[in-house]
């Protein structure tokens, strides 16, 4: 059984890598062996998988099909030994996270950094930037994102719940008085964070029902520190998630407005490409995540 895997391995292995000298150099086999292990595949299966020339390697339409099935075969076993060994080994290895930037800096700092003091082998490539991110081309592990819809490419985990707060400056309330319905907004300024999703549309809910307000002002900006500066200097009302807004209102810079017709859902997810097997790592960490915020509170 183990020399049969071997030669299935080692056909899987040449065609990936394109021929038998680069598969030798990749894994640290000899080009004679790897040249014994396909001809003794096919000697057994008795027919020809791989067309072979001195600039050219293909498969033949019963190697394609033997292909298909051996690679998902041997991905199923590579699966399940990383399983096992990751149910009994300390978690270890490079890990990269995505995170939103502010986010990641006012909050989720200190949650990551106990997960490296509890797991000390592992070595952590935090990025934290305000734009989509595709995890599968920029070898992202695991990403935490705000938001109320997970991607139909990637699975994704609930972390904590998370809530947004619209407010504005006592002067500019002052000035142009308290909106009592989200409509009331359209003729009101406000400053636009482009990062929140819709943007200038703000979302909220009555009787059940989501509805879109368009919104402007004098500020559209990518950030939404830069926006509660603006909003506590009464340029404008201001919709940010409540980590943001929660410390601005306590010391008086924002008032809270609207709040009955806020709308809820929102989540805090880790979310990571489709694979058979989630790396211990990986898994180490959502686990922490979530342990972390149901003592932590986002508010």
């Amino acid at each position: 059984m183990t020399q049969d895997l071997a030669r299935i391995r080692a056909f899987v292995q040449v065609f990936d890598s394109g021929g038998f000298s680069s598969a030798a150099r990749q894994h640290g086999r000899s080009k004679a062996l790897l040249s014994k292990y396909v001809t003794d595949l096919e000697d057994y299966l008795g027919v020809r998988l791989m067309n072979r020339t001195t600039r050219k390697l293909s498969l033949t339409e019963a190697g394609e099909a033997y292909y298909r099935e051996a690679s998902s075969l041997l991905q199923q076993l590579d699966d399940l030994d990383a399983t096992i060994t990751d149910q009994t080994a300390e978690p270890r290895g490079m890990l990269r996270v995505s995170a939103p930037r502010n986010f990641g800096e006012s909050t989720l700092a200190p949650a990551i950094y106990h997960y490296l003091l509890k797991y000390p082998k592992v070595t952590l490539d935090l990025r934290l930037e305000d734009r989509y991110v595709d995890l599968v081309d920029e070898g992202i592990d695991v990403a935490l994102r705000i938001s109320t819809l997970a991607d139909s490419s990637l699975i994704a985990r609930k972390i904590a719940d998370m809530h947004v707060v619209t407010g504005a400056a006592p002067s500019l309330l002052q000035k142009v008085g308290t909106p009592t319905h989200p409509e009331d907004l359209r003729h009101m300024p406000c400053i636009v964070d482009v990062n929140l999703q819709g943007q200038s549309n703000w979302r909220f809910v009555e009787d059940g029902k989501t509805i879109s307000v368009p919104v402007n002002g004098p500020l559209r900006v990518n950030s939404p520190l830069a926006a509660r500066s603006a909003a506590s200097m009464g340029l404008g009302f201001v919709m940010l998630p409540s980590y943001l807004a929660d410390p601005a209102i306590a010391a008086g810079e924002l008032v809270p407005v609207l709040a009955d017709y806020l709308p809820t859902g929102q989540t805090l997810q880790a979310v990571y490409p489709h694979r058979r097997h989630l790396a211990g790592k990986v898994r180490a960490l959502i686990d922490h995540l979530v342990d972390w915020f149901a003592t932590h509170p986002i508010h």
